[in-house]
């Protein structure tokens, strides 16, 4: 399966789009290249990308998304990530993503393009290495000279790229005293509605190259990549899970059952006894309680000794760590997650890691019926390692438990 990433740069009616296997997607932005539907032996093709009204796609993101993947990138963003991950196995394509490993070019702004906001994607200003490409045209068309192209890019350039319109770039050729390419440039698009995109281009051999399946040799030459904490972190956060006919955040579910379930310290205790049987990096498993005398002669329990970093991705831990939740406890996570959307949506730049640290610490004091000083041993115990820890998790669960809270005691008041 080829998994393209696409818009402006390429509309939905290209033809080139209909190809069999070819799964067409909006522009990526940060956590698109951990969706499930990726596995090994597909080819993901990035072309777009948000980046000025969405979190960006991170570089740590991309060469490490999956094991057996070939991504390839061109015209777009995907030509500024395939150049600067080229020694990590991403491959790039284009005469665009030649002109950044060259040198030619460098800046973000150079493929940046106004994109409509109503979710059809399409662009709504002329990206610079376009304009660049019209001038070079123009150049050997006789229409312009070297220097006065390289003044109109100058002027052109100035222009932040979500006001460079069609209306715009005449504007600019108006105040440069340069009508005649600006009609020149005009009469050019009226017979070819392309010319001059060289991101179009670029991006339909990107296309072609990924059906073709010349690029997966090139990938294979790249530089290893470990999975990073970050990467880590933007993976489980990524982890989702249709259940009982609601699709659900894996982590949000995990997360639930630490603070929540009573007996969540029997679950870690499972996981790390699991963890010291199955150790991942191929040494030999023992008992968990083996490994702990080794460890430190057996004076302290394990928590406080082994904090592995969870991995959602691996369904036995899943298994373990959710071995106590009910069904009552998923419809208990989805209305918390509804109401921290809602919260997201009425206030503007509201996020879970905004809440107060001692609205959070305050939750935990209360579901683990604990005093101060006993937060950091209850933290470790269920896994979160110790009280701030705790009380980072729990944010994501305070405006869920205060409305909760608000509505049980308005109905024991009204008895």
């Amino acid at each position: 399966m080829i998994h393209l990433y696409t818009g402006p740069t390429l509309s939905a009616s290209e033809p080139a789009l209909a190809a069999p296997g070819l799964r067409v997607l909006p522009p990526a932005r940060h956590g698109d290249l951990f969706d499930t539907a990726i596995g090994a032996g597909d080819t993901v093709v990035l072309i777009d990308g948000l980046y000025h009204q969405a979190p960006a796609l991170r570089h740590k993101e991309i060469p490490a998304m999956g094991r057996g993947v070939t991504v390839l990138g061109a015209a777009s963003i995907g030509a500024l990530r395939a150049a600067e991950l080229g020694p990590y196995g991403m491959v790039g394509v284009g005469s665009i993503y030649t002109a950044y490993v060259r040198g030619d070019i460098d800046g973000d702004d150079e493929v940046a393009a106004g994109q409509a906001p109503d979710g059809a994607f399409a662009a709504l200003t002329w990206p610079l290495v376009n304009l660049r490409h019209v001038l070079a045209m123009a150049v050997d068309a006789g229409v312009l000279d070297g220097v006065r192209a390289a003044g109109l890019l100058a002027a052109l350039r100035s222009v932040y790229y979500p006001q460079r319109t069609g209306a715009a770039v005449r504007a600019v050729c108006r105040r440069e005293g340069e009508e005649e390419f600006a009609w020149w440039l005009t009469r050019q698009r009226e017979q070819d509605p392309h010319f001059g995109d060289l991101k179009r281009a670029d991006a339909l051999a990107a296309v072609r190259a990924a059906l073709a399946g010349t690029a997966a040799a090139r990938a294979a030459t790249g530089l290893p990549v470990g999975e990073t904490t970050y990467f880590r972190r933007w993976s489980n956060a990524a982890v989702r899970e249709r259940v009982d006919g609601v699709e659900l955040s894996t982590e949000d579910r995990v997360v639930y059952q630490q603070v929540f379930d009573p007996a969540f310290h029997m679950r870690w205790a499972a996981y790390l006894e699991h963890l010291s049987r199955h150790p991942a990096d191929g040494e030999p498993g023992m008992p968990l309680a083996v490994r702990l005398a080794r460890a430190t002669g057996g004076h302290l329990s394990a928590d406080r000794v082994f904090h592995p970093v969870l991995d959602l991705r691996d369904a036995q831990t899943v298994t373990l760590l959710l071995a106590g939740e009910s069904a009552e406890d998923r419809r208990a996570v989805a209305h918390y997650a509804e109401v921290l959307a809602g919260a997201r949506r009425n206030r503007p730049g509201f996020c879970a890691d905004a809440v107060r640290d001692d609205l959070a610490q305050d939750l935990l004091l209360r579901v683990w019926g604990c005093a101060d000083h006993e937060l950091d041993a209850q933290a470790s115990a269920r896994g979160l390692v110790r009280a701030a820890g705790a009380v980072e998790a729990a944010k994501r669960l305070v405006p869920g438990f205060l409305e909760e809270s608000k509505r049980t005691e308005a109905a024991h008041a009204g008895r």
